[in-house]
């Protein structure tokens, strides 16, 4: 079942509108979908190798303009909409330690948690909601979102073919080795995302008092 799953993926990767796909999956996450572009991203280089940085280009672009509209929610429409919208994907919780960071910190934070499994549209509308900076916002965004994609494309396009042959044969190992690196991250992140500064400690303690 796996083997077929990955050859028809492999195939709608590879498939002429296939850019326009990961383009709208990049500018959805940004804003509202819960479901990341990286692995359409990830099979679309293994598809095409020399087109691995074309793609994440693609992805870097679609995701700041779905930042932009995750800005404007939050600016315009964060009491009509907004608000239920981070309900909706769990992230409700978060908001005020994200908008606490966000005024202490500023781009420093869109640059280094949006190139994190930190969901990028948990800032973005966090940005609008609290007045951010617009063009802080976009110069912030396509740095954080260009770590973010443009990494997994130059890695394809260097080592694209010999990863993918490698994938073709041992699927079930590259499977059970990206399960881990992926708890790896998170692990890891869990551990140095915590600062013990004044500002940090506040945020960590009671984000309400810095966000109202």
């Amino acid at each position: 079942m796996l083997r077929r799953l990955y050859n028809w993926t492999m195939a709608k990767a590879a498939h002429p509108h296939a850019s326009w796909w990961l383009a709208a999956f990049a500018f959805m996450e940004a804003s509202f979908f819960p479901v990341p572009p990286h692995p359409l991203l990830g099979l679309m280089c293994l598809a095409e190798p020399k087109k691995a940085i074309r793609f994440a280009a693609i992805a870097t672009l679609a995701s700041v303009a779905g930042g932009l509209l995750g800005y404007a929610i939050g600016a315009l429409a964060y009491e009509a909409f907004g608000e239920a919208l981070l309900r909706a994907l769990g992230l409700a919780e978060s908001f005020p330690k994200a908008a606490c960071y966000l005024r202490a910190y500023g781009a420093e934070i869109i640059i280094m948690k949006g190139a994190t499994p930190i969901p990028f549209k948990l800032l973005t509308v966090t940005a609008g909601f609290i007045g951010m900076s617009l063009p802080v916002f976009i110069v912030a965004s396509l740095i954080s979102r260009s770590i973010s994609f443009m990494i997994v494309g130059v890695l394809f396009r260097l080592f694209g073919a010999p990863i993918k042959k490698f994938i073709d044969k041992y699927l079930g190992l590259v499977t059970i080795g990206f399960v881990v690196l992926v708890v790896a991250g998170f692990l890891a992140i869990a551990l140095v995302g915590g600062g013990d500064d004044a500002a940090s400690d506040e945020c960590a303690a009671n984000p309400a008092a810095v966000t109202a």
